[in-house]
C-alpha cells in the first residue's frame, strides 16, 4: 500500500525522470574525464560538474517528496543525498589534482546513480 500511494501521486514518475537525467549527466561526466587525460574537455567537464550539482539537488528533492508526502521509501533520499554530497567532493577533489581518489569516487558516483535509476524503473 506504501507504494502505491507514492505512484499515484506524481513523484515516482518524476523521480524517474530526475534519475535519467542525472545518471546521464554523471555518465557525460565519465566521457569526458576520458578526454581530459588525453588533453581536451575541460570546459566540458567543469559544465557537466554543474549539471551533476543541479540534478543532484533535484534529485533529493523529489526523494523527499517521494519519501515523506508521498509515502515512498525512505532510503532513496537518503542515497541521493550522498550522490549529492559524493558530487561536491568530487568537485573538491577534480580541483586539487587528486585523480588518485577522483576516479574511483567517480565510479562510485555512477553505480549510485545506476542503483537509483535501475530501482525507480523497476517499481
Amino acid at each position: 500500500m506504501v507504494t502505491e500511494v507514492a505512484g499515484k501521486t506524481g513523484y515516482a514518475t518524476t523521480f524517474k525522470v530526475v534519475t535519467v537525467l542525472n545518471t546521464l549527466a554523471v555518465l557525460l561526466q565519465a566521457v569526458t574525464a576520458g578526454q581530459l587525460m588525453s588533453g581536451g574537455a575541460a570546459g566540458l567537464h567543469g559544465m557537466g560538474a554543474s549539471a551533476v550539482h543541479l540534478l543532484g539537488l533535484v534529485q533529493l528533492v523529489v526523494a523527499v517528496l517521494l519519501w515523506r508526502p508521498g509515502r515512498g521509501a525512505g532510503w532513496p533520499a537518503v542515497v541521493s543525498a550522498a550522490v549529492l554530497l559524493l558530487g561536491f567532493v568530487q568537485s573538491m577533489l577534480g580541483g586539487s589534482g587528486a585523480v588518485a581518489a577522483h576516479v574511483p569516487l567517480g565510479m562510485g558516483l555512477f553505480g549510485l546513480s545506476v542503483w537509483l535509476l535501475v530501482w525507480a524503473w523497476r517499481r
